[in-house]
């Protein structure tokens, strides 16, 4: 983990007992109570409790606990002698944080080895390897991982990312302390011994507070950008959320040496103003976990709610921790959680996903239940694990012994990841020369049975989407605008653009071959979750309207009629949404189905005014999840077919939006892929779907010929006799 749960050691236990520290002790008991706020809205949120829907920004609120904490820790040393050893900073971080953290990748690697699919395992092995070298974050970053999407379907270390985060950033919060330290101190040289430590501090503090200001305004703009921009790599990202820390680092240098909350007589009108300023702090973050959910902008303009509000509490407990909301922070039980929380963090998450594993979708009271479960071996890890190392019980707290420890602790984690590896069979991927693809389906030959290898490898089948995804064009959930994606022969005056969700972006690899072929230029407009149908689809991650969705299909529409022009659109999409009613809540399945029909209908005649031709894709089959049974299988491919009627056992919604209407076609992939009253889940050693929906990007690309042969072939004539008729 890192330091977003780290604290100066408290006081005497006979100390912690009273509702302010000892006086000199630097310990700040409201602080360690503010995380403990800060967990249970994570908590919360994660265990699926439908009012802490923005609960994620308890994270924020650690960091900035951590950037405060920490920055006190060092500046006082800076201060004090001149320098920071570095060597004894990073050797408390290893004894607080990486034994606890390696306890839980351990558990974690046993689990996922006995409960998981192969498919999964192999990517949470990789997960493990990543979380001990704390490059998690980039790991997901990388891979583009909706935070909001996968839920409990995601890596069961997932919540290392912010661990991964701050011990990237105090990789170099040290150094920069130093480095500006050193700048201005040369300077003095010369002056008397005896005035070293004030004029230190003195010239110091400016200083310091110019160098991680500038830090913290530039990641702040760099995140206000990257989280319009990509904001699943932003999510994850050191650069977006190192101004978070730096907020925490800028408060500890302006209380420098203020008295944290002692006691001792303070006049009536700075105890007002420390329960206001702490209160407001207090409701700037619950507001944030009230109002903000998963189709907020996060990190960028949002996240400031629950840093500033962290940051004023903080400030706050500096003028006393004993009014407002500092004492309920600071009171014995509260305390005991913030004490716990990093523990509690650790464990919550993965317990969720092997829950949700074990026993399927949880509900808000099974996932609070399994978080109230979580404390059991949270507690047990904090008093048997994190404390004795912390304190050197167990090593002695000195460098060389805690660095060894930090290297064992890396080594352990990784080696656990690497035994997962090689203790699950994988299957072999096949070069693309041997992929046939859809055509082998039609040329008289039997379904494929056995396979040697596949491609894509089912382990890497999830990923296996287009270069549309890869640059952003399936907008994400927090996002109401499309960049450009302009694809094919860019120049070309016929234009075509594919327009849905990520059902309708499953067939770009082939359309752009097409397009490219025919010298078209397609623009490629899609959003996760978000069909073409101008209906309000319910959003079931944050339990009401999925309004952005609305939002981008307005903008959307009007780019596509007024800007583009398209000859031709081409529409894809799930049927099987559910809308929301009038109050945001869901709407029954068929009430659904007809809400949808009518919304097609409307998107269609206004695209069909602008003189475009529509082509309607109609959903693919949905067999389940094929890829774990792929990889076992590979000799009896025909146990993971899956029966026609069970695939495609839902409400056709595109040929009734099509019945009728002149210059709208019915594009029907399923006669592709399936035959014989089955749906293969391999088609010329192509696996076809990369998860339960959708297709994989190298099986569409194999149906170039086929999309080629459903598309008109003269657009720009079309469209004339189309104005012309007009």
């Amino acid at each position: 983990m890192s330091a977003t749960f780290d604290r100066p050691s408290p006081p005497p236990r006979s100390a912690t007992r009273a509702t302010s520290p000892r006086p000199g002790s630097g310990f700040r008991p409201d602080v360690e109570g503010l995380r403990a706020l800060a967990v249970v809205a994570v908590l919360l949120y994660h265990a699926g409790v439908p009012w802490a829907s923005g609960g994620y920004v308890g994270v924020d609120v650690f960091l900035v606990i951590s950037g405060f904490l920490i920055t006190r820790m060092l500046l006082r040393e800076l201060e004090d002698t001149g320098t920071i050893a570095v060597g004894t900073f990073y050797a408390r971080r290893i004894r607080r944080l990486l034994p606890s953290a390696v306890t839980v990748l351990l558990v974690v690697a046993a689990l996922s080895a006995v409960l998981m699919p192969s498919v999964e395992r192999l990517k949470v092995a990789r997960d493990v390897i990543a979380s001990g070298f704390y490059v998690v974050n980039w790991r997901l970053a990388t891979q583009a991982v909706d935070y909001f999407e996968v839920g409990l379907s995601g890596s069961p270390v997932q919540h290392f990312w912010s661990l991964a985060v701050e011990e990237q950033f105090y990789l170099v919060w040290p150094a920069l302390l130093l480095g500006a330290a050193w700048l201005v101190l040369r300077r003095g040289r010369g002056r008397r011994a005896a005035d070293s430590t004030r004029a230190r501090s003195t010239r110091l503090r400016p200083a310091l507070v110019a160098a991680l200001g500038a830090v913290t305004v530039l990641s702040f703009a760099y995140g206000v950008y990257a989280t319009l921009e990509r904001p699943d790599v932003a999510y994850f990202s050191t650069l977006v959320r190192g101004w978070e820390l730096g907020v925490g680092g800028l408060v500890a240098l302006l209380l420098a040496r203020a008295p944290s909350g002692e006691d001792r007589a303070l006049p009536r009108p700075a105890l007002g103003l420390a329960a206001v300023l702490g209160w407001a702090g207090v409701a700037a973050i619950v507001w944030a976990v009230l109002a903000l959910n998963d189709t907020t902008a996060f990190p960028g303009v949002a996240a400031l709610a629950p840093v500033l509000g962290s940051a004023a509490v903080i400030v706050a407990g500096a003028i006393s921790t004993s009014v407002g909301p500092m004492g309920l922070l600071s009171r014995s039980g509260t305390r005991y959680v913030g004490r716990i929380s990093y523990s509690l963090y650790l464990w919550h998450w993965p317990l969720l996903v092997f829950a949700g594993l074990a026993f399927g979708t949880l509900n808000v009271w099974a996932g609070l239940a399994v978080v109230l479960f979580s404390a059991v071996p949270a507690i047990a890890c904090f008093h048997w694990v994190e404390e004795p190392f912390r304190r050197g019980r167990v090593f002695p707290p000195t460098p060389k012994p805690s660095y060894l420890l930090g290297g064992a602790s890396t080594v352990t984690a990784a080696c656990a990841g690497l035994l997962v590896l090689a203790l699950t069979p994988v299957a072999q991927t096949a070069p693309m020369k041997d992929v046939t693809g859809q055509p082998e389906l039609k040329q008289g030959h039997d379904i494929q049975r056995v396979a040697h290898a596949v491609r894509p490898n089912p382990a890497d089948a999830g990923e296996d989407r287009s270069r549309m995804y890869d640059d952003g064009c399936l907008v994400p959930k927090a996002k109401d605008r499309s960049p450009d994606c302009v694809y094919g022969d860019p120049s070309s005056d016929t234009t075509v653009v594919l327009f849905g969700d990520s059902h309708a972006m499953q067939w770009f690899p082939a359309l752009d071959r097409v397009a490219k072929q025919r010298h078209w230029r397609l623009v490629g407009l899609t959003k996760s979750g978000c069909p073409a149908a101008d209906a309000t689809v319910y959003l079931s991650s944050t339990r009401g309207a999925y309004t952005n969705c609305d939002s981008w299909r307005d903008a959307t529409l009007d780019r596509i009629t007024e800007q583009e022009k398209p000859d031709l659109v081409v529409i894809g999409g799930l049927a099987t949404y559910r809308t929301a009613g009038p109050q945001g809540g869901q709407m029954s399945a068929e009430a659904s189905h007809q809400k949808l029909v009518a919304g097609y209908e409307r998107t269609v005649e206004r695209l069909r005014e602008s003189g475009a031709r529509v082509e309607l894709v109609h959903d693919t089959p949905r067999p389940g999840d094929v890829r774990e049974c792929v990889a076992q299988h590979l000799k009896k491919l025909k146990e993971c077919a899956a029966p026609v009627e069970k695939a495609t056992g839902y409400d056709p919604i595109m040929p009734q939006v099509a019945a009728g209407r002149q210059g709208v076609q019915v594009i029907d992939p399923t006669p592709e892929l399936c035959r014989d009253d089955e749906c293969p889940a391999v088609i010329g050693n192509a696996l076809v779907y990369r998860n339960s929906n959708h297709l994989t990007a190298t099986f569409v690309q194999t149906m170039t010929p086929w999309l080629e042969r459903q598309l008109p072939q003269h657009l720009g004539d079309h469209r004339a006799s189309s104005s012309a008729s007009s």
